[in-house]
């Protein structure tokens, strides 16, 4: 089976989902390709930032976002010295949605492919899984793919890698990636939650150990942090040593339902960023040019920001049938400084917050952080910019506004 399209994104995270609806909103032909056949991953953040809020403002989409079932965090406190201070304030930000807003990502995502499903350009492709990139005369011009319905082509002017972290198009593309060393991976599990359990920014942290505690439908997601290269060493000190330390860390949680280390799933986190985002008619934006750490919860923030930056600069070319090389660097140059400057502060954080915790050297931030904090609450604006706004955040463009 073989057809075409203008635009071929594969991934339908919320990078693939943004870019998709803003490029079929400027009248571009655009196909979404999704190997799943829901939304429904376990591994995905449920943060929305006050620029992704606001963006969904602008596409006319903020009435039916905030009829979805969500919470918000306005701030976040650590305890110092018996006394809760306030580390990140959204409420001193100058924004329309001055806080973080919890939602199960797939909610988003549904939410995105209902709208971009009202654009006669538009398609979205579940179970299409692709396996590989076409080429003409050294160019890429479209992809490979397996669905239920058997393998096939689609052919485009363009395709936007947007596959995240283990991006098969990058891959195929033959685009290498800086590493950026990482202190830590994750174990991904589920403890059940009772309604009124809330969520926080700051993570729960104890001599060696870290965690975050995210609440969805009847449950928490727990991110449990630990030492980079250790899962199987942990393993091997079985399921009842983890509970112990679970239950000094979050002792109102129930640990009964977990009851095999089978349940407890292995993150391996990674930080890197692409040196090139481009060839000949590829295109790599979110994770797949660059691997945020959880840390800050601010990938996606970001990966939505690369679409957004991505479908102004190319939306005319695309309608033009005239993409060059030039327009694909465009977005690079872009895009480029928000993605290193946001690494860049992640990896200070590593090194000066995560990496000593997982030793065992503290338990709390760096002391003269917490002071500065202490003596002058509104500095707690500049972590609250940085995660809930960060750098250079962008604004929907006027072909998608509605």
């Amino acid at each position: 089976m073989t057809d075409s399209t203008t635009c071929a994104i594969v991934g339908g995270g919320p990078a693939g989902m943004v870019l998709g609806l803003l490029l079929a909103r400027a009248g571009v032909e655009v196909t979404v390709l999704e190997k799943h056949g829901d939304f429904l991953r376990d591994f995905r953040g449920d943060t929305v930032h006050p620029t992704t809020l606001r963006l969904l403002d602008e596409l006319g989409l903020g009435q039916r976002f905030a009829m979805l079932s969500h919470s918000k965090v306005d701030h976040a406190e650590f305890p110092i010295d018996g006394h809760q201070v306030t580390m990140v304030d959204f409420r001193r930000l100058r924004t329309p949605h001055p806080y973080v807003a919890m939602v199960p990502q797939w909610d988003l995502l549904n939410l995105l492919a209902e709208a971009g499903q009202a654009e006669p350009t538009y398609s979205l492709r579940m179970c299409h899984e692709v396996t590989g990139l076409l080429r003409s005369g050294g160019r890429v011009c479209g992809v490979r793919y397996t669905s239920p319905d058997g393998d096939g082509e689609l052919r485009a002017d363009l395709t936007v890698a947007c596959d995240g972290r283990s991006s098969i198009v990058r891959q195929s593309a033959g685009l290498t990636a800086r590493e950026f060393p990482v202190p830590f991976d994750v174990w991904w599990f589920r403890l059940p939650r009772e309604a009124d359990g809330q969520y926080t920014l700051i993570p729960r942290t104890g001599p060696g150990r870290m965690l975050i505690m995210i609440p969805r439908e009847g449950y928490f997601q727990i991110g449990y942090l630990i030492p980079k290269g250790t899962d199987q060493q942990l393993r091997a000190r079985g399921l009842d040593a983890l509970k112990a330390e679970l239950a000094e860390l979050i002792p109102e949680a129930d640990t009964d339902s977990l009851t095999s280390l089978d349940d407890v799933k292995f993150l391996d986190v990674r930080l890197n960023r692409l040196e090139r985002w481009h060839s000949d008619g590829l295109l790599c934006i979110g994770d797949a040019a660059h691997a945020m750490s959880p840390v800050g919860g601010v990938g996606i923030n970001v990966a939505v920001q690369d679409a957004v930056g991505a479908a102004t600069l190319l939306a005319g070319p695309l309608r033009r049938g005239l993409v060059s090389d030039r327009d694909l660097a465009a977005v690079r140059r872009r895009r480029l400084p928000p993605a290193a400057i946001t690494q860049a502060m992640q990896r200070v954080l590593h090194r000066q917050l995560v990496a000593p915790i997982l030793r065992g050297e503290i338990a709390n931030p760096p002391a003269a952080a917490t002071k500065l904090i202490q003596r002058w609450p509104v500095l707690s604006v500049i972590p609250a910019y940085l995660v809930g706004v960060g750098v250079r955040p962008e604004h929907a463009p006027d072909f998608a506004r509605r």
